[in-house]
């Protein structure tokens, strides 16, 4: 199992073929469910942007 194996996805993949193992309905089904994730994630960084934090400087003991 494994580079040479027909019936593999790795190998399919070495083969360049698509077949059960490896279809292209099932590869572009879940390049679209990242692509549409990715793009939800950056929607809802949009909305709220993070608060700064501010850092208070310590007073000089003179």
């Amino acid at each position: 199992m494994g580079r040479g194996d027909k019936k593999s996805a790795k190998g399919k993949r070495t083969i360049g073929s698509f077949g059960n193992t490896r279809s292209r309905k099932k590869i572009k089904a879940r390049l679209k469910r990242v692509a549409s994730v990715k793009k939800s994630a950056v929607a809802g960084a949009d909305e709220k942007p993070k608060a700064k934090r501010v850092v208070k400087k310590k007073e000089s003991a003179e």
